[in-house]
């Protein structure tokens, strides 16, 4: 019997915690089994500032996930973002020894490492090396240059940043809450994968994730991934600034934004008020709801401008770099009324909403495919592409203990360890897919090393 991949997603962000659990379905179509969702208390712009705190979120998101699905969940492939992320371009090369052989696996790995050493900031370190494009005695423009001739072996990165004590903090509250970390990704990259179609992303195309504490940006052209930032304000930013201007606590501050909010002042009408309860037995506060959104617009534009500023950065204005497929808005920032007239207005870009429907099977639950769950539905979809069993259900973990006395072969149908169950019948190992390209092995690989790196620096700092 074949054993089924069930991948989990844990998005750990500043507002809420999201764990989620899927499988691909018969037609190739994400399948959610169950979503556990907290309140995020020890985070701050995407990073963790309180260990206890963040444990006690994680492992009450796992519990909710656990309790809605039925599987007990065992590893997780974890979001990371935040204000310390950086990225770089590179273009590094290689002389082959002899170039009447072909390029191999071998070399890459070789340019791969030689980017690894590049020199870094004090406490950063890399975290993704993402080839862009090859280049073989010359000749440019080669995207896939394994099984090719060549002396020179040359290529352009795009190399992500981060700071090496926020990316260990994550592992440890993964750790201290019982779970295995099976994988890592930038949050950009995850939402592009759940809400970007491959058109989009060779057309060329910014994607905007508004989340609570940071708005991250990826740039695609050409279908490769071109530029990334993480600008350090999100929806927080303008919950509180509607708490400083109408002088109310933060929960209704909250409230109003997303019941009445707008990003364009434009709309509402002077004689719209809204009351707002007063705090033990104060009168009630009348606010305004144009002054409500004028206090939003502010904001809105500033981060707008500030991403803009990356997307000019990018070099977005140059014929050959045009995003001609625009911007594309999601996480739950993009929710608030007006904001994709307002983006247009600033970038003067094409805008549309991103939902994560698309690689949703059909009977999804209309809140996941909500913009605020981009992120989880992209991380659980790169789980899958590890071929994880990152879940078991709690039935199959019942059912051994009975049948402990039984013929030997009878108990084959409940391992479900993987070495177990390879050592048993070797014949029947998972075919080995052919058709990987480049990139997708350079990431698996290097993945795998990164995260060895952390648990061995975990296991060590015990």
């Amino acid at each position: 019997m074949e054993k089924e991949s069930i991948a989990v997603g844990l998005d750990i962000g500043t507002t809420k915690i999201v764990a989620m659990i899927g499988k691909k379905n018969e037609y190739g179509k994400l399948e959610i089994l169950g979503v556990g969702k907290s309140k995020s208390l020890g985070v701050a712009r995407g990073v963790v500032n309180n260990i206890t705190q963040t444990i006690q979120s994680i492992q009450q998101a796992i519990i909710d996930a656990e309790a809605d699905s039925g599987y007990k969940i065992n590893d997780v492939v974890v979001g990371i973002a935040g204000q310390h992320i950086r990225s770089i371009q590179h273009s590094d090369y290689i002389s082959r020894p002899n170039p009447e052989e072909v390029i191999g696996d071998a070399d890459i790995d070789m340019l791969i490492n030689q980017v690894h050493k590049l020199a870094m900031l004090p406490g950063e370190e890399i975290i993704h090396v993402l080839p862009q494009e090859f280049k073989i005695d010359g000749q440019s423009e080669i995207k896939e240059p394994i099984g090719m001739y060549g002396g020179r072996l040359e290529a352009s990165f795009h190399v992500v940043v981060g700071q090496a004590s926020s990316i260990r903090n994550v592992g440890r509250c993964i750790k201290s809450s019982g779970l295995d970390l099976s994988g890592l990704t930038l949050e950009p990259l995850a939402s592009a994968d759940a809400v970007l179609s491959q058109e989009e992303k060779e057309a060329g195309v910014a994607l905007i994730d508004i989340g609570g504490g940071t708005t991250d940006l990826a740039i695609f052209k050409d279908g490769i991934i071109r530029h990334t930032a993480v600008v350090p304000f999100g929806g927080n930013v303008i919950t509180e600034d509607i708490k400083e201007g109408c002088s109310i606590i933060e929960k209704q501050a909250e409230l109003l934004k997303v019941k009445f909010g707008s990003a364009w002042p434009g709309e509402n009408k002077d004689n719209e008020i809204v009351s707002i309860p007063g705090l033990r037995g104060r009168e009630p506060k009348e606010i305004s709801l144009k002054n409500l959104s004028k206090i939003i617009h502010a904001r809105v534009v500033e981060i707008i401008e500030q991403v803009f500023a990356e997307i000019k950065a990018y070099g977005h204005e140059d014929p050959r770099k045009k995003l001609i497929a625009g911007i594309v808005l999601t996480g739950g920032g993009s929710q608030l009324q007006h904001i994709k007239q307002l983006v247009e207005y600033i970038t003067g870009m094409d805008t549309r909403i991103g939902y994560p429907n698309e690689h949703l099977a059909g009977n999804s639950d209309e809140e996941i495919s909500s913009p605020m769950y981009a992120t989880a539905v992209g991380l659980v979809m790169n789980s899958i592409r590890n071929n994880t069993k990152s879940a078991t259900p709690f039935v199959e973990m019942k059912q051994p203990e009975p049948k402990i006395e039984m013929k030997p072969q009878v108990v084959y149908e409940h391992i479900e360890d993987e070495e177990v169950f390879e050592q048993a019948k070797p014949e029947e190992k998972r075919p080995v897919v052919e058709m990987e390209s480049t990139g997708d092995k350079i990431k698996r690989g290097f993945f795998d090393k990164y995260i060895d790196k952390i648990k061995e620096f975990l296991d060590n700092a015990e």
